[in-house]
């Protein structure tokens, strides 16, 4: 089975001719005693769709969530290792978490629209950021963004969670990008949502990367080899290193990580053997 990706197949460059938004040095992580994941080295570059594949349990969202520090959220979640954003240590005492967040913003596996007014939803960020501008352009080309504004233009005061699953979560995707993001974070977008709402996701995700870094775990394969310019593969499973924990097997631009995969556990994945 083909999945090769529309985005890389035509793409000539090389690993090292692109640019690094983020460079995750030794990066593990403990929930109390218990391993996540262990010693990830990894790349990933600006203005591509990279997706992060593998069996649950594996680490990728934990990764993910390091990634604008949602873990220091999580009780007893303890990151070692360096990740460095734009040439600065995430992690380095003088970053403040909310300001990372702000640059770095998250759309998570369920819609999670404020119960307020579908035009407060989109204003609320940019209220308490101090945004100066107009308000109701704000709205209205955020919610342009990811074509829901047509939808709902007449409800704007109504309550977000009338929406359909769909809509909530593009509305929580606009949410994000009202605050004009550097990364989108998105972890399983699609998992809760009919196949329709799943390709207008999919249709704006592909968009997006004109505009931002975003980052996409999936368990969908197809997916995965449909939106991504770069794949991220993840196990678990003991080795010498990682202690049972999730641990990166292989990244690779997303044609060759489905069809000319480095490891034969990759190959054994991507083809449904396992997972």
């Amino acid at each position: 089975m083909d999945l090769t990706s529309s985005c890389d197949t035509n793409n000539p460059l090389s690993l090292d001719e692109y640019k690094a938004i983020f460079q995750i040095e030794n990066a593990s992580v403990n929930y109390g005693k218990t391993p996540a994941i262990r010693n990830v080295f990894l790349d990933i570059y600006e203005r591509q769709i990279t997706a992060f594949i593998g069996p649950s349990g594996c680490g990728k969202s934990t990764l993910l969530r390091c990634l604008n520090r949602m873990n220091d959220l999580v009780q007893n979640a303890h990151v070692t290792g360096k990740i460095i954003f734009q040439n600065q240590d995430l992690y380095a005492k003088q970053i403040d978490p909310v300001v990372v967040r702000r640059r770095i913003g998250m759309i998570f596996q369920k819609p999670n629209p404020f119960p307020k007014s579908i035009y407060d939803n989109i204003a609320f960020g940019a209220r308490i950021n101090g945004y100066r501008g107009d308000l109701d352009e704000l709205v209205e080309r955020s919610l342009q963004q990811v074509a829901l504004w047509d939808e709902v233009k007449d409800k704007l005061k109504n309550s977000a969670l009338a929406l359909s699953g769909g809509q909530q979560q593009r509305l929580c995707i606009a949410r994000a990008i009202a605050i004009q993001p550097e990364v989108l974070l998105m972890d399983e977008p699609c998992s809760a949502l009919d196949p329709i709402s799943t390709l207008r996701i999919e249709d704006l995700i592909y968009q997006f990367k004109q505009q931002y870094t975003v980052i996409i775990v999936t368990h969908n394969m197809q997916q995965a080899a449909r939106l991504s310019d770069f794949t991220a593969f993840f196990n678990v499973g003991l080795t010498e290193h990682n202690n049972n924990a999730g641990h990166l097997v292989e990244f690779d631009k997303t044609a060759t990580i489905f069809n000319d995969p480095a490891q034969e556990i990759t190959r054994d994945y991507v083809s449904g053997h396992f997972g």
